[in-house]
């Protein structure tokens, strides 16, 4: 399948730079993945399209402050540290700017001293290995000297750091936003709750290949990036009683609806309370075995995010709502519109 069949034209002014005032007053776009037909509505109106028995799955990670500026030690030059992926034991894959800088061995100090690092190793897509010192506890001093590691077609300040997290965002470790959820409130979750709509919660910890086009020429040779997930014994016993009793799953972004269908998948359907690794890939041809609707942004062309959509929605019918938003003028990316496919 090629590649440039989920291309479409965006203009730039198009990409949402900041988020709106009130989360909840975005634009909805409803794209019905049978009909084909599209409303045209208010984020504000989601409630109306769920009933009670509905199942609304979030995830629930918490976006890292992980972009470090700092200086090296021997030289004084400023280097740029992105946090990607834990490793245990004070040592995280990074990606650094200059990456000629930053050879093995290399000390960066952040924060007079506060921070240090040490250049470990150097991977094969060209990131960097360092192992961090510092006295006390390491996400405080994160949450001090860090920045939100916002995308990189977002090229305003952010001024208030909690508008790139969810409202319910708990589970530190994602390099960026799980960004469909980014237009509810407490209030609104609430209310949806009190139509009699659960509310359930899985992790995956995003990481930053999320905001990378398809580089390969075929979809089938694309190579996906590895995300950690957790899915909670909660969580497992509201998707299999609903799906036992014909209710409606909702995944509430790309990032929940991936870990769904990763143990719902190997699982005939059923979750199982579990954690680990997902580099699934889901493009059309892909056959659902949990989700039933999915509430989501829109996303970069020739996206894996992209493809995700048209295997639920249909090709035809993702493009053609996508070509409909943008003569609509509905904001893009991170800080964008929303789109509930039914």
């Amino acid at each position: 399948m090629d590649v440039q069949q989920f291309d479409f034209e965006l203009p730039e002014h198009l990409i949402a730079q900041h988020p709106l005032q009130e989360r909840t007053s975005s634009r909805l776009l409803v794209l019905n993945k049978k009909t084909g037909d599209i409303l045209h509505q208010r984020f504000t109106d989601l409630i109306e399209h769920l009933v009670p028995g509905d199942v609304l799955v979030m995830n629930d990670s918490r976006v890292l402050p992980a972009r470090l500026i700092g200086e090296k030690t021997d030289t004084g030059a400023k280097i740029e540290v992105l946090l990607l992926k834990s490793l245990g034991d004070d040592r995280w894959e990074t990606l650094v700017k200059p990456g000629k800088r930053m050879k093995i061995g290399t000390e960066v100090v952040f924060g007079n001293g506060l921070l240090r690092c040490t250049c470990e190793e150097v991977t094969e897509t060209g990131g960097r290995i360092v192992r961090f010192h510092y006295d006390g506890i390491f996400y405080e001093i994160l949450d001090q000297l860090g920045s939100m590691p916002l995308p990189p077609y977002i090229h305003e300040q952010l001024d208030d750091q909690e508008r790139y997290q969810t409202v319910y965002a708990r589970e530190r470790g994602s390099a960026a936003a799980p960004t469909a959820g980014l237009h509810f409130t407490k209030p609104y979750l609430e209310q949806i709750a009190a139509k009699g709509v659960q509310l359930a919660y899985v992790t995956l910890h995003v990481g930053l290949g999320t905001f990378r086009p398809v580089s390969a020429g075929s979809v089938e040779e694309h190579i996906m990036h590895a995300e950690y997930y957790e899915i909670p014994e909660e969580t497992a016993e509201i998707v299999n009683r609903a799906k036992a009793e014909g209710r409606r799953v909702f995944a509430v972004g790309t990032t929940s609806c991936r870990t769904l269908e990763t143990v719902g998948k190997a699982n005939g359907g059923k979750l199982t309370p579990t954690s680990g690794w997902t580099d699934i890939f889901i493009y059309p041809g892909y056959t659902f075995s949990i989700l039933d609707g999915l509430l989501t942004n829109f996303h970069l062309p020739k996206s894996t995010l992209v493809m995700l959509v048209s295997a639920l929605a249909g090709k035809e019918n993702v493009l053609r709502a996508y070509k409909t938003a943008v003569e609509e003028e509905y904001r893009f990316f991170s800080f964008g519109d929303a789109m509930l496919i039914l």
